[in-house]
């Protein structure tokens, strides 16, 4: 393969090294830090899908599995999910990944996995309240 098919890993290679950089250097949890709050729980006091992703990847680079996940469990268990879609889409996986990747790629599935775990984190009982930020 050509040097230039692979020229578009400098930038997201950049980009997530500066991402990795910052979460490592500064604290989502301490006022002050350089990260937007999300404009979503600003308005409505209610947590978007997203609420504590920021938290849960300044954990998950500071090898902090469970407080990542006490943050954002979405975020943490569907990245993984999400970046072997990734490769599927881009055929770089083995054909027998097909048979189990297919079920899952399905947008409409993660459309209302995401919408669900939006309303179930809002909900104030047990065990869904487990599911906000912190």
């Amino acid at each position: 393969m050509p040097a230039r098919h692979w020229l578009w890993l400098v930038p997201v290679g950049l980009f997530g090294a500066a991402g990795i950089w910052a979460l490592r250097t500064f604290d989502p949890n301490v006022a002050g830090n350089p990260f937007l709050p999300c404009v979503f729980h600003s308005l409505t006091g209610l947590y978007c899908p997203g609420c504590g992703a920021t938290r849960a990847l300044h954990a998950l680079v500071h090898f902090d599995l469970l407080r990542a996940l006490s943050m954002n469990a979405l975020l943490i268990v569907g990245a993984p999910i999400g970046g072997l879609l990734a490769l599927r889409a881009l055929h770089k996986l083995p054909a027998w990944t097909d048979a189990w990747l297919r079920p899952i790629a399905n947008p409409w599935l993660w459309a209302g996995l995401v919408t669900l775990f939006g309303v179930l984190r809002n909900l104030p009982w047990l065990p869904f309240s487990w599911l906000a930020p912190g």
